[in-house]
């Protein structure tokens, strides 16, 4: 073995180390990777969960990993989570064979039996809305569970927004709540954008009213809005993950009944796609929507809207069945 090997990096080399580990960060934007850090979350959990080893990932665990999600995300997510355990991989020393048969083919045969097409998430408007919110019991978790839901989808906000939200950034008046989102998917200059959230008519479903009775039920005055429960009763300090916003949903639409399908699961996209969906069917303009979701392509927003529009004047309803 060469000694030069075993000998500790001078000052100058852990600084260009150091600073080639920061360009190596600065190739991924920060949202993707958030994205890659949650997916490797995912991925440590489902090894946990089944007495697999996820560091060092071997193609196998990985394959298995894949075929047990296969049902239940787009390929696109599929893809974005083998990178993510990819990149770990490598930085801790084990590069992952991302060709091996073990995924490659497990990815080919996932897309050929489910469709590689991208799926589109289940839009929840406020029927879903109003049964999601009878679901959610009295207390802490409740309280937290109603007001993530609500606010979601009258903020028509993604995932990582939710989940960014501090107390810092909510402005209180007569008409509601005023959110600033310093971090958005499509903020690429980190603008930041304000969102108003006005009362709504129904005490119940008001996503001013939820926000407010958690933070007081929670007692926060700073820091994250939305924050785990553990099994304990108490709100811990750490915001939520943006996958815990997915399995929230998940146990509350399970709760209330609401089911999707393989082509259009129950996500938390729902909530951003269903605030869209009943803003076109109240008349709301593309501009109003588009200024509200920040939506930056009217042909992405729109393509919300011909679902809606294909709900309500398909053919098949003029035939008299």
């Amino acid at each position: 073995m060469d000694a030069r090997q075993t000998k500790p990096p001078t000052a100058r080399a852990a600084m260009a180390l150091a600073k080639a580990q920061a360009y190596r960060d600065a190739a991924d934007a920060p949202a993707t990777l958030r994205a890659y850090a949650s997916d490797l979350r995912n991925f440590e959990a489902w090894c946990g969960r089944n007495g697999m080893t996820a560091l060092p990932a071997s193609p196998e665990v990985v394959g298995a990993y894949l075929a047990a999600a296969g049902e239940g995300y787009a390929m696109q997510t599929l893809r974005r989570r083998v990178a993510a355990i990819a990149r770990a991989s490598g930085v801790a020393g084990h590069p992952l064979d991302t060709k091996h048969p073990a995924i490659r083919e497990t990815l080919r045969g996932i897309g050929r039996t489910h469709g590689s097409r991208g799926r589109r998430s289940a839009a929840l408007t406020t029927v879903e809305l109003r049964k999601l919110s009878r679901v959610c019991e009295p207390g802490l978790a409740g309280d937290r569970d109603r007001a993530l839901l609500l606010i979601g989808f009258a903020g028509a906000l993604r995932r990582s927004e939710l989940v960014a939200l501090d107390v810092e950034r909510l402005t209180w008046s007569n008409d509601g709540v005023k959110l600033l989102l310093e971090k958005s998917k499509t903020d690429k200059d980190g603008e930041g954008a304000e969102i108003m959230i006005v009362f709504g008519r129904r005490e119940d479903t008001c996503p001013v009213r939820a926000l407010r009775r958690w933070l007081d039920s929670a007692g926060i005055r700073s820091g994250p809005v939305f924050r785990k429960v553990n099994k304990a009763g108490r709100v811990e300090a750490r915001r939520l993950s943006e996958d815990a916003v997915r399995q929230i949903l998940l146990r509350r639409a399970a709760q209330a009944g609401i089911q999707g399908s393989l082509s259009e699961p129950v996500t938390p996209h729902g909530l951003r796609a269903g605030f869209i969906t009943a803003a076109y069917r109240n008349g709301v303009s593309d501009e109003e929507i588009m200024g509200h979701t920040r939506h930056r392509s009217l042909t992405t927003m729109r393509s919300y809207v011909r679902r809606a529009k294909l709900s309500q004047t398909s053919p098949a309803g003029k035939l008299g069945l």
